[in-house]
């Protein structure tokens, strides 16, 4: 309730910036799926965790709409999905997930369980590559004091 009148204040709405209905966050959830990671998603996180990759925050299991991305970036909206068994008898539903994501403005990079343990550097690699593109370096900053390139005022 809001200290004018005894209307509601009205909850964010859940399921990205474009809205949608809302969803309490499923906590326990996110935390039953961070405690059952596969090794693939651990090796992963070991480089994605404390902005360790291109200084960018990943967070594991965080719910975007109706789904929970495995590793989302969100300054970047990037999310990375590390693909098991369970990704190939359901083709159909990844697409949907994937269409529903980038309708809400995220980049899905998808890698496989096979991926991540045989080449955890070029999985690396390639999102460090997608996140260079998604979110270019600063500019270095200006001097801000008015000088010539030779160093000299005026």
């Amino acid at each position: 309730m809001n200290g004018r009148n005894s209307e509601p204040i009205p909850l964010p709405p859940a399921g990205g910036a474009r809205g949608g209905h809302f969803r309490p966050r499923d906590t326990q959830r996110a935390r039953t799926l961070r405690n059952e990671a596969t090794p693939a998603e651990r090796s992963l996180w070991s480089m994605l965790r404390n902005r360790q990759l291109c200084g960018q925050k990943f967070s594991r299991q965080m719910p975007v709409g109706p789904y929970f991305a495995d590793f989302l970036c969100r300054s970047a909206r990037l999310i990375i999905e590390i693909d098991g068994y369970s990704h190939d008898v359901r083709p159909s539903h990844d697409r949907r997930r994937d269409a529903y994501l980038a309708n809400e403005g995220y980049r899905v990079l998808r890698f496989s369980n096979d991926d991540v343990n045989t080449n955890l550097e070029g999985v690396v690699q390639a999102i460090a590559k997608a996140l260079a593109v998604m979110r270019p370096p600063p500019a270095p900053p200006a001097s801000g004091r008015g000088d010539d390139d030779d160093g000299s005022v005026g």
